[in-house]
């Protein structure tokens, strides 16, 4: 029997399907909602132009610890933009694409994509992944009246930040992937906990809401260690977690947990006499496949996003053939189609027109599911509602999707996890 919010909240379970999707970000659970347009801003961004192009720029991970999510998200901006573009292209013209890399924050990658991006004239930027990264730009291209949205960014901290009412996201924000994690940890028969955090706005967010839930559950939370993923050795971390001997361990973090993994087998916490659990930013099929056979057999990881038909996944093959992960595939793609949209609504290619009919797009008229049967609504003057593959998105006051869901996956003996997920919960964000 499987508890489903045992602190009250309602998340619906729905049947395992099909692949895994991925997210990555964190930040306080302080956070409320408020009206991108307005409380988010103390100044307006500034009147930007169109030139009758749209023109999206991509600052997603090509180098860095999230390179594994870039193949998939640069695959599902591509995938929209060739439809749109058999459509008839967006405005009466074929839309344009810039690709950059967003490193991480240990470079100054971003930054200078941004610079390149706003140079070639960029209505809309689709990144970063990471939302370390993502907060170390915002002002950068929300200043420049450029809207800024990303398929992956999971911290809280994006509610409330100053945006100019140009920032939106796909990816729902940490505090939902925090509850479900903690209600199956506690589910799982867990009553004491050990914590291993990266420490950024990511890591510090999401193991924040993780022990609230725990603790919440009945359960208690006996160590935490928040580390620098920098750090060329975890030893002393993982001694402090061994000394009180949790039956579950939570690993927080991106491609510095195969360090953690390595450390954690090494002392003897191994995940066949302690359930592990990990979450969007290490739930990898890339990460640990040269690990001794089964060292992640039965872990658990929670990550953003409902079951995508196998007819998309499919269509991505076509576009990249190589692609061993669809994380945030789907986020990227509806991201894509939800501004080439707005920008039909505002018949207009600027940043500013566009952010003003993302909300618009969304919700609240008809429902329609591809670029082509939702623009032809549009040109007939119809209300649309855009379904994605990612959920329903329907954006809120503060650009974050209203309801989401979060997939529960497990690893078998290749220490791969399946793409098949476990299972699926859905729920609102605000709890």
């Amino acid at each position: 029997m499987i508890r489903i919010a045992p602190v009250g909240r309602a998340l619906a379970v729905v049947a395992a399907t099909s692949l895994a999707l991925t997210a990555c970000g964190g930040g306080s659970n302080t956070a409320t909602q408020s009206s991108p347009s307005a409380a988010q801003s103390s100044a307006a961004a500034p009147a930007a132009k169109g030139d009758g192009t749209l023109t999206l720029g991509t600052l997603l991970p090509q180098t860095g610890s999230l390179a594994f999510l870039g193949p998939p998200e640069i695959a599902g901006v591509d995938l929209a933009l060739k439809e749109i573009n058999e459509a008839g292209g967006v405005l009466g013209k074929p839309v344009k694409k810039i690709d950059t890399d967003s490193g991480d924050t240990t470079t100054n990658i971003a930054s200078q994509s941004v610079d390149k991006l706003l140079a070639q004239s960029a209505d809309a930027i689709i990144g970063a992944a990471s939302s370390s990264v993502s907060e170390s730009v915002i002002d950068k291209i929300t200043g420049a009246g450029v809207i800024q949205f990303s398929p992956a960014n999971t911290s809280d901290t994006f509610t409330t930040i100053e945006d100019k009412g140009l920032y939106f996201r796909t990816s729902p924000p940490d505090k939902l992937q925090g509850r479900v994690l903690g209600d199956l940890i506690v589910a799982d028969g867990n009553d004491t906990v050990g914590i291993l955090a990266m420490q950024d706005s990511y890591g510090t967010g999401l193991a924040n809401q993780v022990q609230k839930t725990v603790t919440d559950g009945g359960a208690e939370v006996v160590e935490r260690v928040d580390y620098d993923p920098k750090a060329a050795d975890f030893s002393a971390d993982i001694t402090k977690v061994k000394a009180k001997n949790p039956k579950a361990i939570v690993l927080i973090g991106f491609d510095e947990t195969a360090k953690v993994v390595q450390e954690l087998v090494k002392q003897g916490l191994t995940a066949d006499k302690h359930k592990w659990y990990m979450v969007d930013g290490n739930t990898s099929n890339t990460n640990y496949v040269k690990m001794p056979k089964g060292t992640l057999k039965g872990v658990k990881g929670t990550i953003p996003g409902a079951a995508a038909p196998e007819d998309f996944q499919k269509k991505l093959l076509e576009v990249n053939p190589d692609l061993k992960d669809f994380s945030y595939a789907p986020e990227s793609y509806d991201a894509a189609n939800l501004i080439a949209l707005a920008a039909e609504a505002a018949k207009s290619d600027a940043g500013t027109d566009i952010a003003t009919k993302l909300a618009e797009v969304s919700k609240g008229g008809t429902k329609c599911k591809n670029f082509k049967e939702c623009v032809d609504l549009l040109k007939a003057g119809t209300d649309i509602d855009y379904e994605g593959v990612s959920g329903p998105v329907e954006f809120d006051n503060a650009g974050d999707p209203a309801v989401a869901t979060i997939g529960i996956y497990q690893y078998g003996d290749d220490n791969k996890y399946a793409t098949k997920a476990l299972e699926y919960r859905t729920g609102n964000i605000a709890g």
